[in-house]
């Protein structure tokens, strides 16, 4: 993924996103650890297939330990340059023997999580009707509108490129506002869908939505200060790291040599899998970050015992 931030403020932010992909993986029953690559910078000047391929170059050092696929402003044909230099990438094109690009996948598990919390906080899972700010429309947060177009939700749009959220909201018949001005807008549903930390003392205090859901990787600032306020607000938060991982799961069929039906079948389970965290946490009187952590930590245990064994 690419990040606009300093270095430190990346470093930080890789060290929660790799803790974040091992709970990604454990909590969706993948057998893999967990990682992230971060290039800092803006994509849209300075990637270039030079670049890339020095990354995968790095990738390569790293003998299988790593193994990289698209994130933030990352697509399949980056992945073909991140190729020549290593076969630790997964994310390739289908034309290739790749499970092709993981976006619509990652869009199709956050929309599944989405419609589990709309079960707990409304009582039925129909977004019909519902107004919905979709924050980032890239490729992720783009598939994401077409599934909720499609059920006849109210969009509301927004992104750090405002070209970008203008062609969303024509295409979509949506509304688009500024980049802060999301957190103000009177919402059913409110979907982070860009980069981290959008859940913190400045916005939570400002939103009005009923439910949180969207697909952005650790969207709680201070998971155990920030998803209590949540819970205080009466505002139902889907676990990131559980309902975004449609993308992972989607790359590791790839390396695991399952076909794509076979992703999107996991990938449904999501909703499942969101009802059960929600009513744990409820259960426990706990939030719903901390019960899906919980989960995930349990099932890393479970199978770290098995594997000692031998």
């Amino acid at each position: 993924m690419w990040h606009y931030a300093s270095d430190m403020e990346a470093l930080n932010d890789v060290l929660r996103l790799s803790r974040g992909m091992t709970y990604k993986a454990a909590i969706s029953g993948l057998n893999l650890g967990g990682g992230k690559a971060v290039i800092i910078g803006d994509a849209k000047t300075l990637k270039t297939e030079a670049l890339l391929r020095k990354f995968g170059r790095f990738v390569k050092n790293l003998n299988g330990k790593y193994i990289t696929a698209e994130d933030v402003n990352m697509t399949t044909k980056d992945m073909e340059y991140i190729r020549m230099e290593t076969k630790h990438v997964a994310g390739l094109p289908e034309s290739m023997g790749g499970s092709g690009d993981p976006s619509p996948v990652t869009a199709y598990g956050t929309y599944m999580g989405m419609k589990a919390a709309a079960k707990k906080a409304f009582g039925s899972e129909s977004l019909t009707g519902k107004t919905i700010g979709v924050q980032g429309v890239g490729h992720v947060g783009t598939y994401l509108l077409e599934h909720l177009q499609k059920e006849g939700a109210k969009l509301i749009v927004t992104d750090y490129y405002e070209d970008r959220a203008h062609e969303a909201a024509a295409r979509f018949g949506a509304t688009a506002v500024g980049l802060d001005e999301i957190y103000d807008q009177q919402m059913d549903i409110y979907s982070p869908c860009a980069l981290g930390a959008t859940l913190n003392d400045d916005t939570i205090s400002r939103l009005k939505c009923q439910v949180v859901a969207g697909c952005a990787n650790n969207q709680l600032e201070v998971e155990n200060q920030h998803g209590p306020e949540l819970v205080r607000r009466g505002i139902v938060y889907a676990p990131d790291f559980l309902i975004n991982a449609g993308g992972l799961i989607n790359v590791y069929s790839e390396v695991v040599g399952t076909s794509r039906q076979g992703a999107l079948t996991q990938t449904e389970k999501i909703y499942d899998f969101t009802l059960q965290v929600l009513a744990k946490a409820e259960a426990d009187g706990s939030h719903p970050q901390a019960a899906a952590i919980k989960q995930a930590k349990e099932r890393i245990a479970s199978v770290g015992k098995v594997k000692s064994t031998y």
